[in-house]
């Protein structure tokens, strides 16, 4: 059995195994996309490769195909690897048309996946919907009534395709309002606890928003307020635009959670000084809104022209523990934005409490199309309602009904990737940092193919692997596909000038399992479509 070296870890393997085989053999996670152990190497990608020393000689070789001999000395993590991988994914990505998140998606300050939700509403599958929404949104049903839902503004349905935005805002609304009805109210799930207690000072929407994201990783968090009840700022909001018993009913979610709730702590009162809280507490998030000189020379925090002085990329203060949020450091306007800066700031403190390196918390990988087409646009109204957007008809105090709601849904276009979160490009692309703008170039437009089997096919984000056309030998497709054209033209397609879905007649759905990039995906809106 040939044994040989990985990262400095001894191994050995069958005769006949790869390098690929060897490092897996040992936990080492080497990235591959056009490898499909049912299909062999096919060496188009190169982001597997490893350097491999033997006998004297260096050389870089793709771990998928070179086979594992004895005394071989490989190399899968150095800089230099790292390097040559994220070349190779930027290559790939120079040529790819789709977007990973929609653009309504990339904008919400809170990261809400709001495609899922939409296609959750549309399908009348409202658990899943809430699920979604309570998973992102710490506040929803405030959020669906007072958010300025910079979202629509990013929604490929309001321009000159007709008919206005998708009314994200009134249908995420709808969702919360669904939970705060249902018997078994959705409480996201909570780690196991840390042990840990943190002091929030200020119970308003930055405060709070720091809280859901703590008390889910574990840690014991305590909200303290100068006000007799909590909610900061909003319950400053008149009641018609947001009614008590809707904010009582989001605060009463904290509590189940595990929230403890102080009132009545004015600022500067000695339970309130930075000393007492930092001895009776892990950390201190400081999220009490825009405070006077007065205020934080009560607090013992160092003053900014505006605020709190933090540490910009960390939100810390002088004191490695005492971290401060939202308005306290610089006002902040949106409802939207000041619970992402907590979001943000909880992030920060978590990794704090379990001793890892602070690092900003950032958005997931997404390659963007950009501006779309006539034709483009086309293409994704084809699956869409052609309705104009619509109002809830017995008034915006009163909200969707179910069949608004649903009908509202189906004009979404759906211009997020359906494979986001499980494509192996997005995932490998987002570890190794890799820019998707660095080998820029006109990009092609936007095609998409639909398959009476429900499946789609987008030849954009199709990275020419091969597995589908070897899949599709196989099983014996009647007709089956290859590669059609030359150059930067080829493509995967049926031959003979034939659509694609004839070239997949019997294993579509197994093209759509082990498709790496999302190119092959199941079609969700079928049903509504072919209704």
């Amino acid at each position: 059995m040939p044994e040989l070296i990985i990262d400095g870890q001894s191994v050995e393997v069958a005769p006949g195994a790869t390098l690929l085989d060897a490092a897996r053999q040992l936990g080492i996670d080497i990235p591959t996309l056009c490898y499909l152990e049912q299909c062999g190497p096919m060496t188009s990608c190169l982001v597997c490769v490893v350097k491999v020393t033997q006998n004297g000689r260096a050389r870089i070789v793709p771990s998928c195909a070179a086979k594992a001999e004895p005394g071989m000395v490989v190399e899968s993590e150095t800089t230099e690897i790292r390097d040559l991988r994220r070349t190779a994914f930027e290559l790939l990505l120079s040529d790819h048309v789709g977007d990973c998140l929609s653009p309504c998606h990339r904008i919400c300050p809170l990261d809400l996946n709001i495609p899922r939700m939409i296609r959750q509403i549309e399908t009348n599958d409202l658990d899943r919907a809430i699920t979604t929404l309570r998973q992102a949104l710490a506040l929803p049903a405030v959020l669906g009534r007072l958010c300025s839902a910079p979202c629509q503004n990013g929604c490929r349905r309001g321009g000159s395709c007709g008919g206005g935005s998708a009314a994200i805002r009134d249908l995420e609304r709808f969702v919360a309002d669904a939970c705060l009805r249902s018997p078994d109210k959705y409480l996201p799930a909570r780690k196991p606890s840390t042990g840990k207690s943190i002091a929030i000072v200020g119970s308003g929407p930055t405060g709070l928003a720091a809280a859901y994201y703590l008390l889910r990783q574990g840690h014991a968090c305590t909200l303290l307020d100068r006000q007799p009840r909590p909610g900061g700022s909003l319950r400053r909001v008149d009641d018609t635009s947001l009614p008590p018993a809707i904010l009582d009913a989001e605060l009463d979610a904290f509590k189940q959670m595990g929230a403890q709730f102080q009132v009545s702590t004015p600022v500067g009162a000695d339970a309130l000084s930075t000393d007492h809280l930092r001895r009776n507490y892990d950390a201190v998030l400081i999220a009490a809104g825009e405070l006077s000189k007065t205020e934080l020379d009560a607090l013992g925090l160092l003053a900014s022209p505006v605020g709190v002085r933090v540490n910009t990329a960390t939100g810390q203060t002088e004191h490695p523990n005492v971290f401060a949020a939202g308005s306290a450091v610089k006002p902040v306007k949106q409802l939207v934005r000041a619970m992402s800066e907590g979001q943000a700031a909880a992030e920060c403190l978590h990794q704090f409490l379990v001793g890892l390196p602070i690092r900003p918390l950032e958005k997931a990988f997404s390659s963007v199309m950009g501006r779309l087409e006539a034709p483009e646009l086309d293409l994704f109204l084809k699956s869409a309602s052609p309705i104009p957007r619509t109002a809830p008809a017995q008034g915006l105090g009163a909200g969707f009904t179910v069949d608004e709601a649903r009908g509202e849904a189906a004009r979404c276009l759906h211009c997020d990737c359906r494979a986001e979160g499980s494509c192996n490009l997005q995932h490998y692309a987002e570890l190794y940092g890799a820019n998707p703008n660095r080998f820029a170039r006109q990009r092609r437009l936007f095609e998409q193919h639909r398959h009476p089997a429900r499946v789609i096919f987008e030849p954009g984000k199709c990275i020419l692997c091969g597995i589908c056309i070897h899949i599709a030998q196989q099983a014996a497709e009647p007709l089956g596909l290859t590669f059609v054209g030359r150059g930067f033209n080829v493509q995967v397609a049926a031959p003979l000038d034939r659509p694609f879905s004839d070239g997949l007649q019997k294993v579509a759905a197994e093209c759509v399992k082990h498709c790496p990039t999302g190119a092959i995906v199941f079609d969700d809106t079928f049903e509504r479509t072919h209704s």
